[in-house]
């Protein structure tokens, strides 16, 4: 078969002795096709001079090789300059995609209504959708699973409901922050929490009250706050604690920015960090290493997380297979604890 005769995907098939299928994997760089075969079928079309007709193709499929970063409407600020955590996991989002010849779109929707999902599926604009499911209700998780829309979520799974999901072991993460704390003999531990009604948050509170019942202790309600992981709820929520609980000597927050904003509240009230108040954080973003007092925090390998969120979506795309992960993490020891 000479260069010029070589125009179309069964071209390439029968010249690699595969089927039609195989090839398009093979030359979107799919991983559901090995190393060897991906190669030698791209070796070939290399040699042909031959080229995938990218539009044509998705029309003809239905797919545009194209997945949504959904920001709920509530949260707006999830993509902003100042969510650090966003924008880290963004960043594992997107390169996870972009190792599978997939583009990454952002997007804003109704955390109250699946409508907007099928609308974007129906135009052709995505193939799927990737959640912060923190950020939606539960009755959207819902809609999505019963409309069969294929997406995957970052977070603690709700239980009854079958879809994809990457986390990161919660309630592991709570005790290992709980138990450096107790080990390192602070005896008045509290628990700095994002959104009160968020999975991910009372797991982790069931981490710290496993860690205080291990040690003998019980959970005081006065040692309980609440906010939104940002900067400015880590102040606000800190300014609280030292209102209800004067003497207490350590902070368990859950990120690093509340984390920081309860360091800043701390010292402004006179009190001295570690030495008065030892302070742990959760995430291990940058800003954890590089903040005036460095953070001793619950590291989450994020751009492991997205790019695992990219690949499962992808794999579920094409395959149908749900695959979820819990991913471990660990305690980073710095000078805040």
């Amino acid at each position: 078969m000479s260069k010029k005769t070589v125009q179309t995907l069964e071209d390439i098939a029968r010249l690699a002795n595969v089927s039609r299928s195989t090839v398009s994997r093979a030359l979107n760089n799919s991983p559901l096709i090995s190393q060897q075969t991906r190669e030698h079928i791209q070796a070939i079309a290399r040699e042909h001079n031959f080229r995938l007709n990218i539009p044509a193709r998705n029309l003809r499929l239905g797919q545009s090789h194209t997945v949504a970063f959904v920001v709920s409407t509530q949260y707006p600020e999830l993509t902003s300059e100042d969510n650090l955590f966003g924008l880290e996991m963004l960043s594992g989002i997107g390169n996870g995609l972009h190792a599978l010849g997939y583009d990454l779109l952002v997007i804003h929707a109704d955390p109250r209504d699946a409508a907007w999902a099928r609308a974007y599926l129906d135009s052709g604009r995505v193939d799927g959708f990737i959640l912060m499911t923190s950020d939606h209700k539960p009755v959207l998780i819902k809609s999505l699973v019963e409309m069969d829309i294929p997406f995957i979520g970052w977070g603690t799974p709700i239980p009854t409901l079958n879809y994809c999901w990457v986390t990161g072991d919660n309630i592991a993460g709570g005790m290992l922050a709980t138990q450096h704390l107790i080990r390192i003999g602070r005896q008045r531990i509290a628990f700095l929490g994002g959104p009160a009604g968020s999975l991910t948050v009372q797991y982790r509170f069931k981490g710290y009250d496993h860690a205080l019942q291990a040690a003998g202790r019980s959970v005081d309600p006065n040692l309980l706050v609440y906010g939104d992981y940002t900067h400015t709820s880590g102040v606000a929520a800190m300014q609280r604690l030292l209102e209800q609980a004067p003497d207490l000597d350590a902070v368990f927050a859950n990120s690093d920015l509340m984390a920081i904003g309860a360091i800043r509240a701390i010292q402004d009230r006179g009190k001295r960090v570690p030495e008065d108040i030892a302070v742990v954080g959760y995430d291990d973003l940058p800003i954890a290493v590089y903040n005036n007092l460095p953070l001793t925090t619950i590291r989450q390998n994020l751009p492991l997380a997205g790019k695992l969120l990219a690949q499962n979506l992808i794999q579920y795309i094409q395959t149908g297979a749900v695959t979820s992960v819990t991913l471990p993490v660990e305690l980073v020891v710095r000078k805040s604890a």
